[in-house]
């Protein structure tokens, strides 16, 4: 398979130069934060993933970035006091990506859970589901905004009876008593942050390397085995230090490296996105947060036009696919007809579907929903060096836990800390105007090729990267793409040249949100596919095959029916 454009050069970095002092194997956001914060460091460090960046258990988030309130009944405190600073941190850094979220709970009993939730905190088992009442939510998120509220910036949590509740949120059930609003963070395009964090690290100089689609498949003769996932071809890779950040495959990992263990033990967690423009007035523009009958936290998600529904907690095997099941959805439809009664959905509403595993440590019988979501590093000899398997980790504290992976990892080499990532712009969100004044300069400074609605469109989807792309579009044009006119020929086009794209779905389901909203048809999938062969001088016959691949994925994995024209997922 011919494939020489920038991914293939990107492997060649780590055939021509088969060392590095860090190797990283996995590139889910935890993986590529701690990369990231090596190669500020200095340090020679390289990054490899099996698949695409960001498209395990990294790609099946619930878009948020939150403090984690239920962890308190956990008797978390140490992970909440770090989830809600780092929250309050990425509003900050990445601006472009993580913005304010306005969060409602619908409560329907005032006295519930106050005997059976002390219980769970001691005991941490589930025993007969009892939703919590306003008396115990009360006190949580009094006790979170003790955590939260970053100097006063972000506001207290607010309760409302329920006339004034129904009056907010007029389709909400009339059974509720009340209703309680906080505030916590969405990340509207998790894939995109991500990339920017890789971005970070490669931009740091040529000690940085990665390379997706290329798998740790073995360990001989003091060096990793890697397998170029394109090609097939395999070569050695010596490393003084090996991070394991392999998320829910972490023992999988070990294993193929001769290192088998048992840390892991990761629960299921599904979604679907539904397109019905009801249910999207019925939230008022806000997450619905809610306890479900079962004792499980829910939710109901406005984003992108549509509304995520989510998420599950069942246990999972890592090594068969996630897939969001029949019974899931019928979950998500009892819990809407719950919270929003007179709104009508059905299977015609979604446009598409997923599920990831969450890279939990092993449990036993504990419930899945009080397994701790910390993360913890695990040491132990590889070769003549040392491998570091990380534990657990969720999207909120991606850029502490990398600072504390990667302390450890200078430790071991022997090497100072040079550089602190808090406070640190992430990608994008460097200079990002973060006022309506300071948005107003960036359009006119950047809008004189592409017109202020084209200006504002880039910078909401890339941050400030999105004035590089603007220049090249004034040299090469910004012509519509046929079948998705929200995008053009030359941005996608630079998304490939510069993104590390190899396949179809790169582009389909993390360069863009083209998958997610429900926009993919076979004509747009075929015209992606053109620009990718002639900007990656593919053979003939393998962008019809990438059509065909893509299309079959997007089916059995995602709900997608594809048409001529989307018109819903999965019946």
């Amino acid at each position: 398979m011919k494939q020489p454009g920038h991914q293939r050069a990107s492997v060649d970095t780590l055939r021509s130069r088969p060392r590095a002092r860090v190797l990283v194997i996995g590139g889910g956001i935890n993986g590529l934060a701690v990369f990231r914060d090596l190669a500020l460091q200095g340090v020679d460090v390289a990054l490899v993933e099996r698949g695409d960046y960001c498209s395990g258990a990294s790609a099946a988030s619930s878009h948020m970035i939150h403090g984690g309130i239920r962890y308190l009944e956990n008797g978390e405190f140490r992970l909440v006091k770090e989830s809600v600073a780092e929250r309050n941190g990425l509003l900050k850094i990445a601006p472009h990506y993580v913005k304010p979220l306005q969060t409602t709970v619908p409560i329907f009993s005032t006295f519930s859970g106050i005997v059976s939730a002390p219980l769970r905190f001691l005991t941490h088992k589930s025993g007969k589901p009892e939703e919590r009442g306003a008396l115990l939510i009360k006190v949580g998120l009094a006790l979170y905004d003790s955590f939260s509220r970053d100097g006063g910036s972000v506001p207290r949590h607010r309760f409302l009876g329920r006339k004034k509740a129904l009056a907010a949120l007029p389709q909400l059930n009339p059974a509720l008593k009340y209703t309680a609003t906080y505030f916590d963070a969405s990340m509207h395009d998790p894939e995109r942050l991500a990339l920017d964090v890789l971005r970070d690290g490669l931009d740091s100089g040529p000690h940085a390397r990665a390379a997706n689609y290329v798998e740790a498949v073995g360990f001989d003769d003091g060096a990793v085995r890697l397998r170029d996932g394109v090609t097939g071809d395999e070569f050695a890779f010596q490393a003084d230090v090996v991070l394991n950040t392999s998320g829910p495959w972490t023992d999988l990992t070990n294993s193929a490296l001769g290192q088998p263990t048992s840390l892991m033990g990761g629960t299921k967690g599904s979604h679907i996105v539904l397109d019905n423009s009801e249910l999207l007035a019925a939230t008022g523009g806000r997450e619905i947060f809610f306890e479900h009958e079962d004792g499980r936290i829910v939710l109901i998600y406005p984003l992108k036009g549509k509304v995520m529904v989510g998420t599950t907690d069942i246990d999972a095997d890592p090594s068969q696919p996630a897939i969001c099941t029949d019974d899931e959805i019928d979950y998500f439809f009892d819990l809407v007809k719950h919270v929003f009664p007179t709104v009508p959905v059905g299977r015609g509403d979604i446009v598409y579907r997923f599920s990831g595993i969450r890279p939990l440590p092993g449990h036993g019988d504990l419930e899945p929903g009080f397994v701790s979501r910390d993360y913890r590093i695990v040491p132990s000899t590889l070769g003549q060096g040392t491998m570091l398997s990380l534990v657990g980790g969720k999207w909120t504290t991606f850029r502490a836990l990398a600072e504390h992976l990667s302390t450890e990892t200078l430790q071991l080499l022997g090497m100072p800390r040079t550089v602190s990532t808090a406070g640190l712009p992430i990608g994008g969100g460097a200079g990002f105007p973060t006022t309506d004044a300071a948005m107003q300069v960036w359009l006119t400074d950047n809008s004189r090729e592409v017109g202020r609605a084209r200006a504002l469109q880039l910078i909401e989807r890339y941050g400030t990267r999105a004035t590089a792309l603007i220049e090249e579009l004034a040299e090469a044009g910004d012509d519509r793409l046929l079948n998705a006119p929200d995008y053009s020929v030359q941005e996608i086009v630079w998304l490939i040249r510069t993104e590390h794209v190899v396949h179809l779905l790169d582009l389909v389901q993390r360069r863009t949100s083209i998958a997610f909203t429900g926009e993919a048809t076979h004509a747009l999938l075929a015209e992606l596919a053109a620009l990718l062969a002639e900007t990656l001088d593919w053979e003939l016959g393998q962008a019809e095959s990438e059509v065909d691949t893509a299309a079959e994925i997007l089916r059995t994995v995602h709900g997608v029916q594809l048409n001529s024209r989307q018109v819903g997922a999965g019946a």
